[in-house]
């Protein structure tokens, strides 16, 4: 009986798991088997492996029966990341490679018919889950050791080729010096975008606060108004006037960059994300999911960051309603028969929309060429509980000429200084109070706003009071506007918020309703 054993990782969203990799080589029938709940990457990995065998000497699969198993055998592998493990783990049952030496290592890459180990997504995260595994020593492709380094606590080998990696093992038993691979140059010419300044976007005054007490609690917003207003221009400039991403925060939203091979420059990601999809994207693309693989959706590409749907209205219905769970959870799980998967997504919300399908219903809308019916219809995708659910809703009004001889407004470093400000002064009052590391209003339980020890007086409540005493707010618009008001206390200096605070939130809620 030839054994042989070694390591892998598989994930299962954005989170690995150590894979025992067991590999039994006997004679009889020739044949190649392996069980374990891989999907068809991993059954066609045989192929590959037969084929790169025939380059190593004394490696005569073809000639054996293999059998091989991924454990734990009840959970899906996916990906052709297995195939670089499958090899050592056959190649160690069949003393090609010392089965010792390699029981402890975890191997990640995709074997290719000349010999060579290819890259693959998510080495990020399955470099940390070796870590967490206690596992010491990982073996990756070249191409994804820099961002295999970016994990702490595992020493990662690059390799190339698995005659090279073979011959390698071979000199490690022997006591030999290992010549480590050589790595491919990083392209230091590719640098971080610069984005646009907040003083480029004339006028729109209202809007601009609105934008600023947004980033300074997280709370999500909602732009309605003519094309051309600026809802984009503002929506964009959102992510510079956030503060950078905290070390744990930039090692997940960098994990599912790698997960969906988006990590173009191999460095940890210090900025919250933008992420911007098409109106026509499908509910999979955006909430995450597929029939195979369930892969992260638009909602998790942005987490920590911002998710801007421009034409809002254009998005399916079901897509939009889809987003209010995540909203309130900060996360979503994908269920199919095989498996259920969670993903996070605490993200900020940025919608924008024209106040009809022409784009030409607003002031006395003469230009406008919709019925009432297709306006109500259009602007009626925005109603209920997805619009409950967005703390700031402001009309972007078209710009005049008058305001291309005024001076620019405040700069993006400006509002960005004050932002920092107010979410340190957050971070403070809140303290051990959240949870997962959040500490902004947007994130408090508005049970706990209205706690004795939080709960403003009635002089400073009572418009929102008459507001939800006439149904024009719910409860949970009601919370919302107080998160609000906080946050304008905090960009003001304020120790908590007044009545024209209140005034002030609630004055921002309750502007965009369904076109008439």
């Amino acid at each position: 009986m030839s054994l042989g054993r070694t390591k892998a990782v598989g994930l299962s969203g954005v989170n690995g798991f150590i894979v025992e990799v067991e590999a039994h080589v006997a004679g009889g029938l020739p044949g190649f088997v392996i069980s374990g709940l891989g999907d068809s990457a991993v059954k066609q990995s045989p192929e590959r492996i037969k084929a790169v065998s025939s380059l190593v000497a004394e490696m005569l699969v073809n000639q054996r029966r293999v059998t091989v198993n991924l454990s734990p055998a009840g959970r899906r592998k996916v990906g052709t990341g297995f195939d670089l493990a499958i090899f050592i783990a056959v190649a160690a049952a069949m003393n090609i490679v010392p089965a010792e030496v390699v029981r402890q290592v975890v191997h990640l890459g995709e074997l290719g018919l000349d010999g060579s180990v290819r890259g693959v997504t998510g080495v990020l995260p399955a470099a940390h889950a070796a870590s967490l595994a206690g596992v010491r020593h990982v073996v990756v492709p070249a191409v994804n050791a820099a961002e295999a380094r970016l994990v702490t606590g595992v020493e990662v080998h690059a390799v190339s080729d698995v005659r090279e990696l073979v011959q390698r093992y071979r000199d490690l038993s022997r006591g030999l010096v290992v010549v480590p691979v050589e790595e491919p140059p990083r392209d230091e010419a590719s640098v971080p975008r610069t984005s646009t300044d907040l003083s480029d976007v004339l006028g729109q005054a209202e809007a601009k606060i609105a934008l600023e007490i947004a980033a300074a609690g997280g709370h999500h917003l909602l732009l309605a108004g003519p094309p051309g207003a600026g809802k984009t221009m503002l929506a964009e400039r959102l992510p510079a006037l956030l503060p950078p991403l905290e070390e744990d925060q930039s090692m997940s939203v960098t994990a599912i960059h790698s997960v969906l091979g988006l990590l173009e420059d191999v460095r940890l990601i210090t900025r919250p994300p933008f992420v911007a999809p098409h109106h026509g994207a499908s509910q999979s693309a955006i909430i995450g999911g597929g029939s195979g693989h369930i892969r992260p959706g638009a909602i998790t590409q942005a987490n920590c960051g911002v998710l801007f749907l421009d034409e809002t209205p254009e998005f399916d219905k079901a897509v939009l309603q889809a987003l209010r769970t995540p909203l309130e959870r900060g996360s979503v799980t994908i269920a199919r028969a095989h498996e259920t998967v969670t993903f996070p997504a605490r993200f900020q919300l940025v919608l924008a929309a024209n106040p009809c399908p022409c784009g030409n219903g607003w002031g006395q809308g003469l230009d406008c060429t919709c019925s009432v019916a297709m306006r109500r219809s259009y602007f009626g995708k925005l109603s209920g509980p997805l619009l409950d659910r967005v703390d700031l809703q402001v009309h972007v009004q078209p710009p005049g000429l008058s305001l291309a001889a005024q001076p620019p407004g405040a700069s993006t470093r400006e509002v960005a200084a004050r932002v920092a400000a107010a979410r340190a002064v957050q971070r403070e009052r809140w303290r051990g109070l959240l949870i997962d590391g959040w500490a902004l209003n947007a994130h408090v339980p508005g049970s706990l706003l209205r706690s004795p020890a939080w709960r403003l007086p009635a002089s400073a409540t009572a418009p929102l009071d008459r507001a939800l005493d006439r149904g024009s707010i719910s409860l949970r618009g009601y919370d919302r506007s107080l998160r609000s008001a906080w946050t304008v206390a905090d960009l003001s200096g304020l120790q908590r918020p007044g009545r024209d605070q209140v005034e002030l939130a609630l004055s921002m809620r309750g502007q965009v309703g369904v076109a008439a």
